[in-house]
């Protein structure tokens, strides 16, 4: 068990030089002061899947990242970001298929014909036809019912502009799609780095519960030896205030271990009150050395980058398209006729230079940009891993110090207990020996964290977190 400790301000005042020193030494477990939620990162946030139940679910660090994986908010928005431009390829897909519609009417239609030019004077004109005079009955306000029944078909056959929208649609989907898979880098490297700091947490309750248990028997010990009269009252209240003062510590670290499960369950999906138990220890094995050459050559296998254009020399192509319909019309009294329409359209852009040489000129630019961005993506890998490497090696070194400061301080906390029990010293520098061993400890499990964080970070940077963070982690 790896014991935590930091003691009050208030304590620190009386205690050596050295023990400040050791106390500096020790860095305090990353700060996760105010649960940051999904107003500032999607990450931090999640659709939550189940309601609480009265059950205390537990959760292994893989079963943590597959709920992040399935319920993170920032990855289901990258998901949705994917379907969108998806959406937009079929549409854009469409532009090459053929478009049949069909539609139908029947209805019952009052016609004037005076209004429509035959008035009686145009009528008149008409005589001539009708050897026997114009029929009686005719009048110049007329009703007829037709029913009419159409088809419509129409495709583009070429078009350069077409063709250009639908690349541009699938490269904005292929975008999409590399923003996902670096969403889900994302999810599983927060989700695994949230785990992993509630771990720690955890252990500082577990140790604060021991060093208050080791203080109740200093405080015992100091009680009888002042009633027996072999040590001054100050002994005791020295042995009363550091218990007082390890309460209070256990009772922050109690608080920071539930404020930190609750972020985890924010960023998986579990409601905020349902219990959880976290049963993955913190992992502690040391990762196998590899090159900065072989880190960055899985990287560029990996790690998903291109750059699309759309070509704006299509717009000077011809477009070819065929369209026709089919109607029938039945109108009563007269019976039911078809007509049909066939054409083919072929439409050439003979001059619109301001506009073509204007877009090609601002295709260019973003083209040149794009490009030069892509140049230095490869050099800003390279930086991403061999800064990566540089964290784990001196990660690595500052676990194995941390390490080496444990034992020391540990010898002399035993030495000076010996020393205390042989009525050799007053229990002062007990607590200073005490109080250097928990700095030691608390050293030892922020090191641990950030040894493990940093090969998380080497993964992403290589871009196998997600299929390797097992390896990395060494579980």
């Amino acid at each position: 068990m790896l014991v935590i400790r930091e003691l009050p301000s208030h304590l620190r005042r009386p205690i050596a030089p050295v023990l400040l020193a050791a106390l500096a030494c020790a860095p305090a477990l990353r700060a996760q002061a105010s649960n940051p939620t999904s107003a500032s990162n999607a990450f931090y946030g999640s659709v939550t899947a189940h309601p609480a139940s009265n059950d205390i679910l537990k959760l292994t660090l893989d079963e943590a990242i597959s709920m992040g994986l399935k319920n993170n908010l920032g990855l289901k928005e990258a998901e949705s970001g994917e379907k969108i431009f998806q959406g937009e390829k079929n549409v854009a897909l469409q532009e090459f298929l053929p478009t049949i519609a069909l539609s139908g009417a029947t209805g019952v239609y009052q016609h004037n014909l005076a209004a429509l030019g035959f008035g009686p004077g145009v009528i008149g004109e008409f005589k001539s036809l009708f050897p026997n005079g114009i029929p009686g009955g005719f009048k110049e306000i007329t009703k007829d019912t037709l029913t009419q029944g159409q088809i419509f078909y129409n495709q583009t056959l070429f078009s350069g502009p077409v063709i250009a929208g639908w690349k541009a649609a699938g490269a904005a989907e292929r975008s999409a799609h590399f923003a996902k898979m670096s969403a889900r880098g994302e999810v599983v490297q927060q989700v695994a780095s949230a785990y992993l700091h509630a771990i720690a947490a955890a252990s500082e309750v577990d140790n604060a519960k021991a060093l208050e248990s080791e203080d109740q028997v200093l405080l015992n010990h100091a009680h009888d030896a002042h009633v027996a009269g072999t040590v001054a009252n100050l002994d005791e209240l020295r042995a009363r205030v550091q218990l007082q003062a390890q309460e209070q510590v256990l009772i922050q670290s109690e608080t920071e271990v539930e404020k930190d499960l609750i972020l985890l369950k924010r960023e998986i999906g579990i409601d905020p009150g349902q219990k959880i138990a976290l049963t993955d220890p913190a992992p502690c094995s040391e990762l196998a050395a590899q090159t900065p050459e072989e880190v960055r050559a899985i990287a560029y296998k990996n790690r998903q980058y291109k750059a699309f254009h759309a070509a704006v020399r299509s717009q000077r192509l011809p477009t070819l398209s065929f369209s026709g319909n089919y109607t029938t019309d039945t109108v009563t009294g007269v019976g039911t006729h078809g007509t049909f329409l066939a054409q083919g359209t072929l439409s050439v852009p003979l001059f619109r230079e301001g506009k073509l040489r204007g877009d090609t000129e601002a295709a260019n630019a973003q083209m040149d940009a794009v490009n030069n961005q892509l140049a230095d993506l490869r050099s800003h890998i390279d930086q991403q891993v061999r800064s990566a490497l540089l964290d784990v090696g001196a990660a690595q070194q500052l676990v194995q110090v941390a390490r080496s400061n444990v034992d020391l301080a540990t010898r002399a906390l035993s030495d000076e207990t010996d020393r205390v029990n042989a009525g050799v010293d007053d229990n002062l520098p007990l607590v200073t020996a005490q109080a250097t061993l928990a700095a030691a400890q608390s050293n030892l499990v922020e090191s641990l964290y950030q040894y493990n964080l940093s090969k998380l970070a080497l993964a992403r940077s290589a871009g196998v977190l997600e299929q390797q963070y097992r390896d990395y982690l060494g579980r």
